[in-house]
């Protein structure tokens, strides 16, 4: 079992009830922060898990009643089926969470991956929890090995399955990114 560790940064304490007065003390850049290690996120509906996130760090901040989590040494998102049994699974460098808009944004080293072995590749990615889509408006490249097939385009979206995709402006003929970056530029 793991256990989420919290480490609070700095607490505020005030003597004062006028919030204005607390406010002037606590400067506009500064935010109350806390960090956890090792830490897994479950999210079930249903009493039945469909997601779990695993992360070295996750990095918490709140300010004026807004919040977002930080994971600076990356993460990995699994997808689960009513049995527990991994669908398909995203890998980046880095990621933040924004909790109002129920939105993870990862970037660097960004992979997807699913259980028939296809594999996307990409700079930065959107998992939009509430509509269970991934998404990017970047470069993309997309392997399918039982296919025989690599695609490349850029602009991506797909069920978090990551089953059924879409390629916004697919490139044919091209072998390489090096050959798509060249293409995107024409």
């Amino acid at each position: 079992m793991r256990v989420i560790r919290l480490l609070p940064f700095f607490f505020l304490i005030s003597c004062s009830n006028d919030i204005r007065e607390v406010d002037k003390l606590l400067s506009k850049k500064q935010i109350l922060s806390e960090i956890a290690t090792n830490v897994e996120i479950l999210y079930s509906d249903s009493a039945i898990v469909k997601v779990r996130i695993l992360s070295p760090t996750l990095k918490r901040y709140t300010h004026k009643g807004q919040s977002y989590d930080e994971f600076p040494d990356g993460l990995k998102v699994e997808f689960l089926d009513p049995n527990q049994r991994v669908k398909s699974w995203l890998v980046a460098d880095y990621a933040v969470r924004k909790d109002k808009e129920k939105k993870i944004f990862v970037e660097q080293n960004v992979v997807l991956y699913n259980n028939h072995q296809d594999k996307l590749e990409t700079p930065e990615l959107v998992w939009d929890e509430e509509a269970e889509e991934i998404y990017t408006n970047q470069h993309v490249k997309i392997s399918q090995p039982s296919r025989g097939d690599t695609s490349y385009g850029f602009g991506f979206k797909a069920d978090q399955d990551f089953t059924r995709f879409e390629i916004k402006r697919k490139f044919q003929g091209i072998k390489n990114i090096d050959e798509l970056t060249s293409a995107l530029e024409k």
